[in-house]
């Protein structure tokens, strides 16, 4: 006769000492022996979001494939998702209904990117900002509960004016994407020490964090007289997964002491003291914590600004080096739109890097990648027109597996808007509301 002996590990288990608090990975000792497998997935497996908001829209020619259904061919812009491609869903023809210019509010293109995950118009000239609970928010409050963290905001420049502000609209309608309430916008968090410490820290002042790392090299040597019996409780596999896991947080670690030991020694508007030099190192290093946070199901729902209106940052690993805002006003000519497109394809393909890593995560049932919708979009389609028409959409992931990809879905000109679309996507994450902002009529994303 067979007895099963193994002790369950509750799916919120930490490593903790003082000012640090390691979540677990997803491991097979969490799940309670006599528990059906199927049963398991049902209770246990997780829906996660990441809204990821880009500025100045893409280049027109080179994002929307030519044909839609499945098995459509990527365009050159979106060409390095194909490798994920039944986990990736395109849509064109949305339109930024809430970033429309009107007779009454007239200009002000660069001012209402806040619509993107909220799908509400800001207000002009209001006495304080105003705006609509994001996606990212309902989700957290339906799924992020039991969480370390609710959400988490992550961005990679700083909440500077930037030329924006302008037209009478607040500076909170650019600088956050991310709005609990209407009148609750939440900051992004651009230092990725400081966003690591969020995730990795234990309510630890500032000032306990600072002497934290003056005296030990990485957070997990506080955790380490710990791991030995711990790991005694463990089987086999989830040894070695706590053994990558944790490899994975120290190397990111290091990363990030590094960067921020090359950082800028004279800041700048653009580039504040403590941040990567490179903004190409910047960006891996903030899609590697989410990466982290989703594996330790420390949050389940995330927003990440890759720039703001009228950025001025380059990317030479693009192959092009133009200010992304300058650039993307290309004058219509064709050298100009396909340099563009080059600095669009690049940031698609560290939307690969991310879903790369995603796919590699273990979890309840599948991979990370399988348990998550990804929304990556803009508020602009062809940004040298500031036109709000045409906006580039990927819908990346499989929610809880269920969520098909290898789709391109194209709509007729001015026939349907993105508010609409998020009101669809809480839909498939079980919360039926009837409206969403000005979403009233929610699309057939399934």
């Amino acid at each position: 006769m067979n007895f099963i002996t193994r002790k369950r590990l509750n799916r919120r288990t930490m490593l903790r000492a003082a000012g640090v608090s390691v979540a677990l990975p997803m491991m097979d000792a969490m799940i309670p022996a006599f528990m059906p497998m199927a049963r398991a997935a049902e209770e246990m497996r997780p829906k996660r979001f990441v809204g990821i908001w880009h500025p100045h829209g893409a280049a027109p020619g080179y994002w929307s494939p030519l044909t839609t259904g499945s098995d459509f061919e990527f365009s050159y812009i979106t060409k390095p998702l194909e490798p994920f491609r039944q986990r990736v869903v395109l849509i064109s023809g949305l339109d930024a209904f809430e970033a429309f210019s009107t007779e009454d509010e007239p200009g002000g293109n660069h001012a209402r990117g806040a619509m993107i995950f909220s799908g509400a118009r800001p207000r002009r000239n209001a006495v304080s900002p105003y705006l609509g609970e994001s996606i990212d928010q309902a989700i957290a409050k339906r799924y992020g509960q039991d969480t370390i963290l609710s959400s988490i905001q992550l961005g990679v420049e700083d909440a500077g004016n930037y030329g924006n502000c302008n037209w009478g609209f607040s500076c909170a309608y650019t600088n956050c994407m991310s709005w609990a309430t209407p009148t609750q916008p939440l900051p992004t968090e651009i230092n990725p020490r400081v966003a690591f410490e969020r995730l990795f820290g234990d309510g630890a002042s500032a000032e306990e964090r600072q002497r934290g790392r003056e005296i030990n090299a990485s957070i997990l040597d506080s955790v380490a007289e710990k791991l030995p019996s711990f790991k005694r409780q463990l089987g086999q596999g989830d040894r070695n997964r706590l053994d990558v896991y944790l490899d994975n947080i120290r190397e990111l670690e290091r990363r990030i002491q590094i960067s921020m030991t090359n950082s800028v020694a004279e800041p700048t508007e653009e580039v504040p003291f403590g941040l990567p030099q490179s903004k190409h190192e910047h960006f891996r290093i903030m899609y590697d914590l989410l990466a982290l946070a989703f594996e330790g199901d420390i949050t389940r729902s995330a927003t990440f600004m890759l720039g703001r209106d009228l950025s001025s940052a380059t990317h030479p690993e693009s192959g092009y080096t133009g200010g992304w805002h300058g650039t993307s006003h290309h004058g219509d000519k064709p050298s100009n739109i396909a340099n563009y497109a080059k600095v669009n394809r690049y940031h698609v393909a560290n939307l690969a890097y991310f879903m790369d890593k995603l796919s590699k995560i273990e979890d309840v049932e599948g991979t990370a990648l399988d348990n998550i919708l990804i929304y990556k979009g803009s508020n602009m389609g062809n940004s040298h027109r500031h036109a709000h028409e045409k906006i580039p959409v990927i819908l990346a992931g499989g929610i809880d597996g269920t969520f098909r990809g290898n789709r391109h879905i194209s709509f007729p000109d001015n026939t349907e808007r993105s508010s609409n679309m998020l009101l669809s996507i809480l839909h498939l994450y079980g919360i039926n509301v009837d409206t969403f902002n000005n979403g009233t009529n929610p699309m057939d994303l399934a």
